[in-house]
């Protein structure tokens, strides 16, 4: 395969260009509908709705900070230290940008802050994207950003640059909550800009119908590749593979990091064309090959998750997004999730996917937006947006009432100790882009030559 050079990407503080992603639901962008942690491919028309000391109350936990297990307090306008309450703030009027993956969410979140607004005497009002990164981009240019928005993980880096986020995440009171590979998320420079409002990771999805018609047991549940191989190639009947998957780096790269690498080692300094990522590609091109994995176009589906819904495909590797889909799409499927399998050498491999809460650096209120935020991302106000809109919280508080409540969603948990988050460098959105479209290339193409042309345009990329 040819080599692309995209060449230096520069980002500028005053008018940050509009960054397409095509992938993955989690922390990048959205193949698949209904992912909670990223802004998803299509969204609600834009609506707005307004949460002020006057309206709405929360369906599902309880409004008051003290019952949110969240303080209600906010670094006092002359530093850091969080200190005095809400009450004592000044009223606020603040804008928020979400990109929701539905009305549930979208409600949550205006119920949300409609509770915090009532218990603060400001008013949020939270709006729903139509395109939330073209958006942040026009807001950031006219210097009219919204005071507080959904940020993904890949986009983080880029913002930071450009001196358009407050790095304000260490100065909240439960900023040793969050887990830890989700705070490196959102980390640039040594500084931890934002706080991670929920997560998602990859398991592996299987339909139990299939599984025991081929007479598998839970014996047979693979624990490395070889196994995932072979039980691949024992589902597949006649036009249902074993496995389908997306040809993007937000589901094959969960192999490279099953094999101990990634796209940067722990420097940050680019791996991609890493003799282990090269084996990685490799592996799932001859899955592919063989005729035991296909790709959801191949089964004329928009995603895996349609594909393995539909019985079409017997396992499927997506993340706690599919639960919702499964539900209210595909009743009558049964499956189980268990985590994903490891690699040659025995390592325990997953990607995660993560949002945070973006405050302006232009935002006339940041005591306010940090209160806000903190109120979000309290132990029980993550719970009840788990309840809602299906995500996992950002929080290790809260894991325990969450498994009590989701037993069989132990997989995702379980995988956020081991993942492996977004890479977040400056001008990173192009080069993922353009190597998700070598990707669809991948069953004819050259591991190597692809992931050669991605190592060039990534080194040239981070160190623009």
């Amino acid at each position: 395969m040819k080599t692309r050079h995209l060449g230096r990407i520069g980002v500028a503080a005053a008018g940050l260009a509009v960054l397409m992603v095509t992938s993955a639901c989690g922390g990048a962008s959205n193949a698949s509908p209904g992912a909670t942690s990223a802004a998803p491919a299509s969204t609600p028309s834009a609506a707005s709705s307004t949460a002020s000391a006057a309206g709405g109350s929360m369906a599902s936990s309880p409004a008051s900070a003290a019952s949110s297990g969240a303080s209600t307090g906010a670094p006092s306008s002359g530093g850091d230290a969080p200190s005095g309450s809400v009450a004592a703030l000044p009223a606020a009027k603040l804008d928020v940008l979400i990109g929701s993956s539905g009305p549930a969410e979208t409600e949550a979140v205006t119920a949300a802050a409609a509770a915090w607004g009532k218990s603060s005497g400001s008013t949020a009002t939270v709006a729903a994207a139509q395109d939330l990164t073209q958006q942040l981009a026009q807001g950031f240019a006219a210097g009219k950003a919204p005071d507080v928005f959904y940020v993904g993980a890949d986009q983080v880096a880029n913002y930071a640059k450009a001196g358009n986020l407050l790095p304000y995440a260490d100065s909240l009171t439960d900023a040793a909550d969050f887990y830890p590979s989700l705070k490196q998320s959102f980390t640039y420079d040594g500084k931890f800009y934002c706080a991670p409002k929920d997560f998602s990771t990859l398991a592996l999805f299987i339909n139990t119908d299939m599984w025991k018609k081929a007479g598998l047991t839970d014996a047979d549940i693979p624990k490395n590749w070889d196994g995932l191989a072979a039980v691949a190639k024992k589902l597949t009947a006649g036009k249902v593979p074993g496995l389908v998957m997306s040809p993007e780096h937000d589901r094959l790269d969960a192999f490279m990091v099953q094999n101990g690498s990634n796209l940067v080692d722990a420097d940050g300094k680019p791996t991609v064309n890493d003799q282990k990522n090269i084996d990685a590609l490799t592996f799932a091109k001859k899955l592919y090959t063989d005729g035991s994995m296909k790709w959801p176009k191949d089964l004329g589906a928009g995603w895996a998750g349609e594909a393995f819904g539909k019985s079409e495909a017997a396992m499927t590797i997506e993340g706690n997004w599919l639960l919702g889909s499964m539900t209210k799409d595909y009743p009558t499927t049964k499956y189980k999730v268990v985590e994903l399998p490891t690699g040659p050498t025995g390592v325990k491999g997953t990607l995660s996917f993560t949002n945070c809460w973006g405050i302006a650096a232009t935002t006339k209120s940041p005591d306010q937006a940090k209160a806000l935020v903190q109120y979000l991302t309290g132990t029980d106000q993550q719970l009840a947006f788990a309840k809602a809109f299906g995500v996992i919280p950002s929080v290790q508080s809260a894991a325990d009432a969450y498994l009590k409540a989701n037993p069989n969603n132990a997989p995702f948990v379980n995988g956020v100790s081991y993942a492996k988050g977004v890479v977040s460098a400056p001008g990173i959105t192009d080069v993922l882009t353009d190597f998700n479209s070598q990707l669809q290339g991948l069953s004819t193409g050259d591991p190597k030559a692809i992931l050669d042309s991605v190592q060039d345009n990534l080194t040239s990329a981070m160190g623009s």
